[in-house]
């Protein structure tokens, strides 16, 4: 059975920071590409960071140099690295992975607030 399971939102001070997990069991197939993703209140989907298999990265402009992604091949685990996080991160964050088809985790809040 599929499941992705996400931890590691919460609330944080401006300036502060948070490490996201997701980690993926009971795929059938190899993931290629795994990624975050956030929602925030009034305005669409956006894709934050996303990784491939060899560690090639992809970065949204407004999280270069803060975010940092990273993944575990062994455990298919992703993670999230957020620093000098800003009020405008405060958002629902997604993980996706990619194994032959899209799946998607439930998603973690995180709070930016002072």
């Amino acid at each position: 059975q599929l499941q992705l399971v996400e931890s590691g939102g919460g609330l944080v001070h401006p300036g502060g920071s948070l490490r996201l997990s997701c980690a993926a069991s009971g795929l059938r197939f190899s993931i290629s590409v795994m990624g975050w993703y956030r929602l925030a209140p009034g305005k669409q989907r956006e894709l934050v960071a996303t990784i491939n298999r060899i560690g090639s990265t992809n970065y949204a402009d407004s999280v270069k140099g803060r975010f940092t992604i990273s993944r575990d091949n062994a455990k298919d685990t992703v993670y999230l690295q957020m620093n000098s996080l800003k009020p405008d991160d405060t958002a629902l964050y997604y993980c996706q992975v990619i194994a032959l088809y899209a799946y998607w985790g439930q998603g973690t809040q995180v709070t930016v607030s002072s």
